[in-house]
């Protein structure tokens, strides 16, 4: 059914880099969450009162809650289409994300209220009435809640959508509460032990521990998450395609919303190489970078002597030297030596991972001190960068 509504409501579908093609995927996955969850609501709501269960009541307003998400889940795709503004050059993509964390902290809030209605019917427990139409009623729930799941997990991944991804965490969640209810209303027809608050406790339980994995992968990106590797991966393969691109370094990922990354990368060249032809392929890198990935990228031009032997040979026995006595994730790049009549100063940048404990200034007295040592006629000139991706 959705992949038909996709058909009739979403042009040029495969296009999901485009901002109108993404709101199209949203826009439909919400209004259609939104006329899903409002059934749910009246099926659940009904089999509730007949059957006097608290936990089948509480889980009806859980989907009337859903159809609330899914409003602010339309919201935020419609907002984090806008284009950019003087006030927000980068556009508004982030805005999905925030929608994500919304939608998230409801979930939760939903869940401590679930809890807080079950405590109270395990504490003044009331009977409950096991029927086979609040029974069917509640099968169907868990069909419909795992097609939602499905279908806006892989919409979500498809277009690379957090808040959508949030929305099938919450509908996976509620297939298995409503599972639960459901299960407690058996153990009451067999064995005529009413766990109904029970039950209630334990979705409660797992709405909010659900809510909280969406909310952790939501805030994730808006704290500048590290790049997927694959896609960093994807990025130096189309740079390092160009011919005269012999190394990159200093790498950062902007990320400002699905749809909306900027790169910033350093590219070594030869050099002795024509400044324009090398002006000309940079920006071949760049162009390909937007139409491949779509992204708008910035890449700094370092020319570098790749072909004298001397510097060549001294840069990777720095680099070997480097990486067995300080750091083996250690790299260097923008390497150059300037001899002088005493001594030769061999200035070059270190790259650390970010998550390297000791400061920039102690790497750089260790890096100097294990030069001279090695070579004591050599002093190094270092400066510390740190990899982000």
């Amino acid at each position: 059914m959705f992949k038909l509504l996709v058909r009739f409501f979403v042009k040029d579908r495969d296009n999901v880099s485009s901002p109108t093609v993404r709101r199209a995927y949203g826009t439909l996955c919400s209004v259609y969450g939104i006329f899903l969850n409002l059934i749910l609501f009246a099926g659940k709501y009904f089999a509730g009162i007949i059957s006097g269960s608290v936990a089948i009541t509480a889980d009806a307003f859980n989907n009337l809650s859903d159809a609330g998400s899914s409003i602010i889940t339309l919201l935020g795709f419609a907002i984090a289409a806008k284009k950019p503004d003087l006030d927000h050059p980068f556009g508004h993509g982030r805005v999905e994300y925030l929608a994500g964390l919304v939608l998230s902290s409801l979930i939760m809030v939903m869940g401590f209220e679930l809890g807080k209605s079950s405590v109270e019917s395990i504490i003044h427990p009331e009977p409950v009435e096991a029927g086979l139409l609040p029974a069917c009623i509640l099968l169907a729930s868990i069909a419909v809640k795992f097609y939602m799941y499905l279908y806006n997990k892989k919409t979500g991944r498809r277009i690379g959508s957090s808040a959508m991804v949030a929305t099938a965490t919450d509908s996976l969640s509620d297939s298995v509460s409503t599972a639960v209810v459901l299960l407690s209303m058996g153990v009451n027809l067999i064995f005529k032990i009413n766990i109904d608050g029970i039950a209630g406790l334990l979705v409660a339980c797992f709405i909010v521990f659900a809510g909280f994995n969406a909310m952790r992968d939501t805030l994730s990106p808006l704290l500048g998450k590290a790049p997927d590797p694959d896609f960093v991966r994807e990025i130096e393969e189309i740079v390092m395609a160009h011919d005269k691109v012999v190394g990159i370094h200093d790498l950062v990922v902007h990320d400002y919303g699905p749809g909306r990354v900027m790169i910033s990368l350093h590219a070594e060249v030869n050099g002795t190489g024509n400044l324009f032809e090398l002006h000309d392929d940079i920006d071949m890198a760049e162009q390909d970078l937007k139409e491949k990935l779509g992204c708008d990228a910035t890449i700094h031009m370092d020319p570098i002597e790749s072909e004298n032997s001397a510097v060549a040979n001294m840069r990777n026995a720095v680099s070997e030297m480097l990486k067995r006595d300080i750091l083996a994730e250690m790299t260097i790049h923008d390497f150059r030596m300037v001899p002088g009549p005493t001594h030769t100063n061999l200035i070059f940048d270190a790259a650390v991972p970010a998550t390297c404990r000791k400061s920039d200034s102690e790497l750089a007295s260790e890096i100097k001190n294990a030069v001279h040592g090695t070579w004591s006629d050599c002093f190094a000139v270092v400066s510390i960068d740190r990899i982000y991706v």
